[in-house]
């Protein structure tokens, strides 16, 4: 089911000063979809996730949840929550401590005072899905962070909604719980083929679970697209720094020929992708580290070739996080476990022209 949401705002006053929670937000999040708001703390994305579920009251706009319009502040309407035939996953869980499994995921239909036999039929039908069959008894004190997380997910989807929405519903989990329950998530909504609103400050997360992302910054949500666009291809120097590690470079456009554009910066001329920019113009060129190709200072140099000397290396397991000095700047680069490299080396570092991303500033 589709939501469409026109000019919401919300303010909040502190201190005297009025903070823009949301402003101006315009989007519409498309049916049977899982789309993520991403963003740092304090953006605005929760205030807008609680704003659709109906537990935050905008100031001015209209949001509009398939068919129905849930709330207009022009048209005097405001559908309370449990009407919005929605599902909702907190951070928290909000499992019930004195109720058993099974008790806890039928709570929303014995509150709505459905049949017992279909309550039963509902409840083993959810728990088959999240795979806690045989769960139904057990406290849920004795649950691990992980079966939680399933029971919250299982007591969201027990009424049948159209949508269902997640408050950073991970981030109470350890870090490889969590890449479990990621892939589970992911593997359970595309199975439902439901519309799934996420929210996040965790860009692994976004980028593994989403079919769509929507980076937010200062109450607005400034760039949309599939994953792999907004980590390839970002418009904005914000985005492309916050969905992943880069190298964020001053750059001033030289020309652009033949699909390229020629750039020059304080640590060399680079051949880049033409992403628009005109030339003659100011912009920053954005190198992520896993796409600087980093050889000893005796090579030959292919094109976009930067000499240098390894000022740092941090062994992380799998690859070196390591710095390059190139003049008075660091260049962050990725380097194999097994590099013969070391702090002090000369190199020759460069990067395809198709992996030298051109963004506004």
């Amino acid at each position: 089911m589709e939501i469409r949401i026109t000019g919401l705002k919300k303010y909040y006053k502190s201190e005297g000063n009025v903070i823009k929670a949301l402003d101006d937000v315009n989007l519409v999040i498309p049916s049977n979809r899982i789309f993520t708001l991403l963003g740092p703390s304090g953006c605005g994305k929760t205030t807008l996730l609680r704003s659709i579920v109906g537990l935050e009251a905008p100031d001015e706009g209209e949001i509009q949840i398939g068919d129905t319009v849930v709330w207009s502040s022009s048209k005097n309407i405001f559908v309370p929550t449990e009407k919005r035939a929605l599902g909702m996953v907190f951070q928290t869980y909000a499992i019930w401590p004195h109720m058993n499994v099974f008790n806890n995921i039928a709570y929303p239909l014995q509150n709505q005072k459905r049949p017992k036999d279909e309550i039963e039929s509902r409840v083993r039908e959810v728990l088959k899905f999240v795979q806690l069959e045989g769960f139904e008894k057990r406290p849920a004190t004795r649950l691990s962070g992980g079966q939680q997380q399933r029971v919250a997910l299982a007591r969201a989807l027990v009424a049948k909604p159209k949508v269902i929405l997640f408050d950073e519903p991970l981030s109470n989990l350890d870090a490889k719980l969590r890449e479990e329950t990621r892939k589970e998530l992911r593997s359970f909504l595309t199975e439902l083929e439901i519309t799934a609103v996420y929210v996040t400050h965790d860009r692994v997360e976004a980028l593994a679970l989403s079919d769509n992302i929507g980076v937010m910054r200062s109450g607005k949500i400034i760039e949309i697209g599939e994953p792999k666009k907004i980590y390839f291809h970002p418009e904005h120097q914000f985005v492309a720094d916050f969905i992943g590690r880069s190298n964020l470079i001053p750059a001033s456009i030289q020309c652009i020929e033949g699909g390229y554009s020629t750039v020059t910066t304080d640590i060399g001329k680079f051949v880049c992708s033409d992403t628009g920019i005109k030339a003659g113009s100011s912009a920053v060129l954005c190198i992520r580290p896993e796409f600087v190709e980093v050889a000893s200072a005796e090579e030959p140099r292919p094109v976009n070739a930067v000499e240098g000397v390894v000022h740092s290396m941090v062994f992380i397991g799998e690859v070196y996080e390591s710095e390059i000095k190139v003049n008075d700047r660091l260049v962050m680069v990725k380097l194999p476990a097994d590099t013969k490299l070391s702090s002090g080396d000369p190199v020759t570092f460069h990067v395809k022209p198709e992996h030298c991303l051109l963004v506004s500033e």
